[in-house]
């Protein structure tokens, strides 16, 4: 298959100063992201479809990976932004920041991907003493002027300049308060004016220099500031948190200015196609009269819903509800729209496909498959195996005694319980020392990022469904209630007062409800998801909100299963777990751990054997654990009957079932102070130092045990084979699948596979019963995988064990290094994610792929599965689609999430063949 190169994008050998840094909006569609940006790309859209978009133009992506990779703008870039800057005052009949009556423009971030806040805006470029006085003319209203004047020096100052922002906000208070008034709009231009020379002085105390007056270098200022952000701290933290590639770059957005502040009759808003928080349709969004876009969004001013601007503007409102149903045909998904009406004239801002809680994602999926917008392939593209995880999470129990002291509005769900914390830094403190916590603010900002991570959940006291705390929380599916205006919070203080007095302080703990906006004193008990009750068989789809939900998942579990190739199957060790991996869905066993058997009330017969001094003694005590073993399985294969049963045989090192050393140690040292019998204590003891092993996970343990430990392997594969032959007598239909794990040669599987053989044959002999038990082993050690080709002339089926694997491969023990130094991995970003959490599709998955490929050739109905916890992770299930894996295993809550995307693997990888 040919290479799709994309014309407009820089390839290898290609002269830089031959590639196209800037197109006008009119020049580009929805389809250039990569180039573009998300934000240019649909602002081309939408002047494409002919709706109200000012003029503009973008700088790509390429400029900026130039500019980061060199540390200077690409040499073309200057001339082109000159010849699209000379269009757009041609255009606009109007010259940038000219005295009389200037041309301004915002300068804006746009990314492939939505990262909202994270990087750097500047509105109102081309304001200076000159030409603030020509604004006043235009507009004939001197305040709006030096209210855009100031808004300019206060952004380009913190964003482009680096001055720290609160002493912007400092000045803005204390001209408030010597006004005597609480917002910014009942400051009069006279207090504006005074306000701008207070911040020019802070500008120049701070920098050292001037508030640029050129408007030009105010523009190339604050390009090359917006390139910058790329790499901002707070923007390669949320890439990190949500898995976008570091090196994409963001491409900038240069608007003429429409004005939201010029009175009564502006404003601007934030509209939602449908409700991004249940799915539902309708009008959604936030407006706020005389204001700028900013203001929305930072939540510093409270808004009022979308559905009230039919009052205050009839003609734009239902301007705006027509372009709605436009862009959300179009796009064919919920739209999240930013817009500005400037004295009554509506402008189009941004659109983008909207962030959504998992509960809306799932509703407007199936929604759109029933209005004939999309197919169920689509959908499945629509919805994610993390967002249904988010379902399966308990909520809290209505029916409880709780004391609800305040009420929010509800911006994404979930029930979250934890301290109350008010700034971002105790919020990471307290939660890596293992706390919960609920971060507090009057609003967020995106500095409160690595708090709103860290954090069970948000509360603030201000602010809407748009509001940055809303749309972050969304994006990260973490709980929050934002606008609970009832709240005083004291960030300084660092405590909230609640209705009635009572005072919440830092520490207490406190719930918060994000699907109902409520807030509660001390923690609410929590009851089952309906969408967990409906995998278990207790909820069917019905009418109301909760059961409208569960059909939603239940239409795209479906989908999933009519689409998917790769079959789920569970990781259980008693019949128990497989019942109800069963009800999950689970279409088998890949990995039941027979070790787990040996516990509890058998551990003194597992101590008998490792303490045998003769064969009869080790004789005397595998055959105590023979009809126990027998009974495990089958009470398994009846849990399971009809479907595969893959049992791994004994595989922990055998120092796990005896007493530890330091308990024993002592024990005996107290029994022999006081002259008391301790025998029995003194052999365990004598046995652990035996066994005790510098680095027990790679010695004695798995195939090894079983080559040196006689009888050990062949009582288990004998009470597999009773078992099954058992349950065969009883007209069941027993499936099972013998592993051997740990193996690292081909000569230990075919010792071990020779002794299993015998077993069989006599057990078949005995029974009258003829059985198919396949045998083959896990890989799990480099060595198997590299030779995979070999090992597969012994083994019927291979199940990659990929904890160990991933270990292996990378010479860590992950009870260890998760908790030494895998944090300070992932805030360098050497990890996007934990290796042990997605696959190393570069390290380990090379070595599945490797193994996959080779035991195929060898044997070509090979079964191929995997078993570590990979097999419940959403990205690495479509890994184990691409290399042909035949199934995954996981642990049962996790098999609803790999249906699912078993499902999306295979429209996803079907979509990519076609193109």
């Amino acid at each position: 298959m040919s290479e799709n190169k994309d014309p407009h994008v820089a390839q290898s050998g290609t002269s830089v100063e031959s590639v196209k840094f800037v197109y006008d909006f009119t020049e580009g569609n929805k389809d250039l992201k990569d180039l573009l940006g998300g934000k240019g790309a649909n602002l081309a859209e939408m002047t494409n479809l002919g709706l109200p978009v000012p003029p503009g133009f973008t700088i790509t992506t390429e400029a900026c990976k130039v500019y980061l990779d060199s540390g200077a703008e690409p040499a073309a870039l200057r001339d082109e932004v000159s010849a699209h800057l000379e269009a757009l005052e041609q255009r606009m009949g109007k010259k940038l920041g000219q005295a009389d009556d200037p041309l301004l423009v915002s300068v804006r971030s746009g990314a492939k991907f939505s990262m909202p806040g994270m990087m750097d805006t500047v509105l109102n470029i081309g304001l200076s003493d000159k030409s603030v006085q020509g604004l006043v003319k235009q507009a004939g209203d001197d305040r709006f002027a030096w209210d855009s004047y100031r808004r300019l020096i206060q952004m380009f100052g913190k964003t482009v300049l680096g001055v720290d922002g609160e002493l912007f906000e400092d000045a803005l208070e204390a001209a408030k308060a010597a006004k005597k008034v609480t917002v910014d709009t009942e400051l009069e231009a006279a207090d504006l004016k005074k306000l701008v020379t207070k911040f020019k002085k802070i500008v120049k105390t701070e920098c050292g220099r001037d508030f640029p007056q050129d408007p030009r270098e105010q523009m190339d200022l604050a390009i090359k500031a917006v390139f910058d952000s790329w790499n901002g701290d707070r923007a390669k933290l949320y890439r990190r948190q949500e898995r976008i590639p570091h090196d994409l770059g963001t491409a900038v957005n240069v608007c003429s200015m429409v004005f939201g502040n010029l009175g009564p009759d502006s404003g601007t808003g934030v509209a939602f196609t449908r409700d991004p928080a249940s799915g539902h349709q309708g009008v959604y969004g936030d407006y706020l009269q005389n204001a700028q876009g900013e203001d929305v969004v930072a939540g510093i001013r409270n808004t009022v819903p979308l559905a009230e601007l039919e009052q205050i503007d009839k003609k734009s409102y239902d301007q705006l509800m027509q372009i709605m149903e436009t862009l959300e045909n179009h796009y064919k998904d919920l739209c999240d729209i930013e817009f500005t009406i400037e004295r009554g004239v509506l402008w189009m801002l941004q659109t983008r496909v909207g962030k959504r809680t998992a509960g809306a994602a799932f509703r407007i999926a199936t929604q759109l498959v029933d209005q004939g917008l999309i197919d169920e392939a689509e959908a499945l593209t629509r919805v994610n195996g993390a967002q249904l995880a988010q379902l399966m999470f308990p909520r809290f129990d209505e029916s409880a005694r709780v004391e609800q002291v305040g009420r929010g509005i509800a911006a994404s769900p979930g029930a979250a319980v934890g301290k109350a914390v008010f700034d971002s830094y105790t919020a990471v403190k307290w939660s890596r020392s293992g706390e919960k916590v609920i971060l507090i603010r009057r609003e967020t900002n995106p500095d409160d990022l690595d708090g709103m991570i860290a954090a069970e959940g948000i509360l603030t006291s201000r602010g809407g469904k748009t509001s940055h705390a809303a749309v972050v929380a969304r994006g990260m599916g973490k709980t929050c209630v934002c606008g609970a205006e009832e709240l005083e919070v004291d960030t300084k203080r660092r405590r909230m007062t609640v209705p009635g007095g009572h005072v919440v302080e830092e520490g207490d703990l406190i719930s918060i409800d994000g699907s109902s906006g409520k807030v509660y004193l001390g923690e609410v008990p929590v009851v089952p998801s309906p969408v967990v009750e409906y995998f278990e068989g207790r909820m069917h789809p019905g009418a109301d909100d909760a059961d409208e939900l569960v059909e939603a998942v239940h239409r795209m579990m479906a989908f999933a299963d009519r689409k998917r190739r790769l079959r789920v199957r569970a990781n259980a060790d008693n019949a128990e777990d497989a019942l109800r991996a069963r009800r999950f869905g689970a279409q088998g066993i890949g990995l039941c751990r027979t070790e787990h058997m040996f516990l509890g009330d058998r551990r003194e017969l597992v101590e008998r054997l490792i303490l045998a001094d003769t064969e009869e003694e080790r004789e005397e005590s595998l055959k105590a654990l023979l009809p126990l073993q027998k009974k495990d399985f089958v009470e398994l294969f009846e849990a399971m009957d009809g479907l595969p049963v893959t049992i791994r045989l004994l595989d922990p090192p055998l120092h796990e079932f005896l007493p530890d050393i330091t308990e024993l140690s002592v024990r005996v040292a107290l029994a022999e102070s006081r002259q008391e019998p301790h025998e029995n204590e003194l052999r365990l003891l004598q046995a652990v130092h035996r066994l005790h092993e510098q680095n027990p996970m790679l010695g004695l343990r798995g195939v090894r045990l079983g080559l040196v430990i006689p009888g050990l392997f062949t009582m288990q594969v004998r009470a597999i084979a009773e078992a099954a032959a058992e349950r065969k007598a009883a007209k069941g239909d027993p499936r099972a699948e013998i592993m051997i794990p740990l193996v690292g040669t081909v000569q230990e599987l075919e010792i071990v596979r020779e002794e299993a053989d015998k077993v069989i044959a006599e057990v078949e002999e005995t029974t009258g019963t003829r059985l198919k038990l396949a045998i083959g082993t896990m890989i799990e050690l480099p060595r198997a995988a590299l030779t995979a080709g070999q090992i597969a002339e012994a083994a019927e089926f291979f199940s990659f064990g990929t904890n160990d694997l991933t270990q292996t491969v990378w010479g860590f023990s992950r009870d260890d290094v998760e908790a030494s130094f895998f944090t300070a991995y992932l805030e360098k970003g050497i990890f996007g994610v934990s290796p042990f959490e997605t696959i190393d599709k570069d390290g380990v998955g090379s070595l599945v792929k490797l193994a996959a490929k080779a035991g195929r050739e060898t044997r070509p109905d090979l079964k191929l599965g995997v078993c570590g916890e990979h097999g419940g992770d959403p990205e690495s299930v479509h890994f184990f689609h691409e290399v042909g894996l035949d199934y995954v295993s996981c642990s049962p809550f996790r098999i609803p999430v790999a249906r699912l995307e078993a499902g999306r693997a295979a429209v996803t990888s079907a979509g990519s063949d076609h193109r």
